[in-house]
């Protein structure tokens, strides 16, 4: 694992299930070369996590809380950490 690889791990709220939030995360994390997973949760909240390069991880961060982002994002909970390695894509899983 390269020393400017890092993991993001986040939880976003608002209105961002039935609205293609997954599906658009998963492209710009596809476009921006990261590996992870985005899912669903039972409580409305979308939650992801992202590995790759610093300036990658920064710019979906940043999407994140961006216009750009589907639906209405009210919140963006997360924590950046040393990447695992475990990821072969980016995929959505539920």
């Amino acid at each position: 694992m390269a020393a400017d690889q890092v993991r993001l791990t986040a939880r976003v709220t608002g209105v961002v299930q039935g609205v293609g939030f997954r599906y658009g995360t998963a492209r710009k994390a596809r476009e921006l070369a990261l590996k992870g997973t985005v899912r669903n949760t039972t409580d409305g909240a979308v939650e992801l996590i992202a590995e790759g390069q610093v300036a990658e991880v920064e710019n979906l961060a940043g999407w994140l809380h961006s216009k750009h982002a589907p639906g209405r994002v009210e919140d963006v909970d997360f924590r950046i950490a040393e990447a695992t390695g475990e990821f072969d894509d980016f995929r959505i899983v539920g």
